[in-house]
């Protein structure tokens, strides 16, 4: 029987994706990014503490990203080679020693994942079991102590279903979550640590770009930056990956692009837009039809969106799924023959977004006809249905939504 990857599930009317754990990867060739714990925490150990100060929520149409925050938190510490209770409590400051790793030495990794509303009233996050592995795999890449992904979902879902009231009813808002965790031993020595902290805070979101909605990005494509290579950490959601982006996107905002188009090595293969993963949609060389996007060799993040589209494309078989390297010569090639139809880049944060334009070697590369193709397409592609009857479906290629799946 073929897996259902979007078949839902009912606990305390917060649905999570039932969907089984695949096996953690090890973080290195040797497996020494494990640290094996005498004890892991568990989600019924969970103790609430209420705010005695909740706050009203935005209405959705005010909400920018990443700036309003919910009531609580969820925190649990290790220490001593053991994991403490979890707790949910009001949101507050972190107390840290100077001297800890987080801050020293950028021991530190987070995830994003989102909460939101269906049709029929249920509050559901959507596949959040592949951000705990991927999460677990960063932890040990960062040789920071292991935990159970089963465990720490359940609290996730539980401080989601303590806020709720936080989640927008809106289709173009959502409820963000953010899994941190860090290295918290006093000590500049750069070994692993004896301490960590891992915590999740909440933030209901608008869209994630300021054009808003699903507005196109322009892209500068200058193969001087480097954002990963082979060997390192780009294909892991550690924050130390994402500060050094930062002045690259500026120059880029100084030319007249939103993000970054990062290219790689000799060839100069396109890897990812900004913080996403790219798609395009063309027909390529050999006059197929095909989406193809880059291919999980380490450069990359893994992205949770990036896998969805995938798997749903190569289930709806219309056209050919291939993850593969396309290099800066094939892509400008096709472009010239006017072959590429669409462009798009795909993340938890921006779901899937259009790109409008792409600056490379000084000059403008307008894409203004698959912009066009990209905003109009309309094939909606469905997976088995669930239990429940509530399928995760595909309006156009890049909107996800809850529909009733037709019985």
């Amino acid at each position: 029987m073929a897996t259902r990857f979007f078949s839902t599930q009912v606990v305390f009317g917060v649905r999570v994706a039932a969907v089984k754990f695949p096996p953690a990867r090890s973080a290195s060739p040797l497996g020494h990014g494990i640290r094996h714990c005498s004890s892991m925490f568990k989600a019924n150990d969970l103790q609430v503490t209420m705010t005695t100060s909740p706050r009203t929520p935005l209405p959705p149409d005010k909400l920018v990203f990443g700036k309003t925050f919910t009531d609580h938190m969820l925190s649990v510490s290790f220490s001593e080679e053991r994991w403490g209770k979890p707790s949910i409590s009001p949101l507050r400051n972190l107390s840290l020693h100077p001297a800890v790793p987080a801050l020293n030495y950028s021991m530190q990794l987070f995830e994003g994942m989102k909460a939101f509303y269906g049709e029929d009233g249920n509050i559901r996050m959507f596949r959040p079991q592949l951000n705990m592995s991927r999460m677990r795999r960063t932890a040990m890449r960062a040789c920071l102590p292991d935990f159970s992904e089963v465990e720490l979902l359940e609290c996730v879902r539980r401080l989601v279903e303590l806020e709720k009231k936080w989640v927008p009813k809106s289709n173009i808002s959502s409820l963000y979550i953010r899994p941190v965790y860090i290295g918290t031993e006093t000590s500049l020595g750069v070994a692993p640590t004896s301490r960590a902290l891992l915590y999740v805070i909440l933030s209901p979101v608008g869209p994630y770009f300021p054009q808003g909605g699903f507005q196109p990005v322009s892209l500068l494509a200058d193969p001087k930056f480097v954002r990963s290579w082979h060997g390192g950490v780009g294909d892991f959601k550690m924050g130390g990956n994402y500060n050094p982006t930062i002045l690259v996107q500026n120059e880029a905002q100084r030319k007249g692009c939103q993000q970054v188009l990062w290219l790689h090595g000799p060839r100069q293969n396109l890897t990812e837009a900004g913080t996403m993963n790219i798609f395009i949609y063309w027909t390529n060389a050999s006059g197929e039809e095909e989406l193809v996007t880059p291919p999980l060799d380490g450069l990359i993040l893994p992205g949770v969106i990036r896998q969805s589209l995938v798997e749903l494309v190569k289930r709806q078989g219309k056209i050919k799924m291939s993850e593969r390297e396309v290099s800066m010569e094939e892509f400008m090639a096709a472009m010239s023959e006017d072959r590429v139809k669409e462009m798009f880049g795909s993340g938890t944060a921006c779901v899937v977004c259009p790109i409008s334009k792409i600056v490379y070697n000084g000059k403008v590369r307008p894409s203004e006809n698959f912009k066009k193709l990209f905003m109009q397409r309309k094939w909606p592609i469905v997976l088995y249905p669930s239990r429940s009857g509530v399928d995760v479906s595909c309006c156009a290629i890049w909107h996800f939504r809850i529909s009733t799946y037709p019985r």
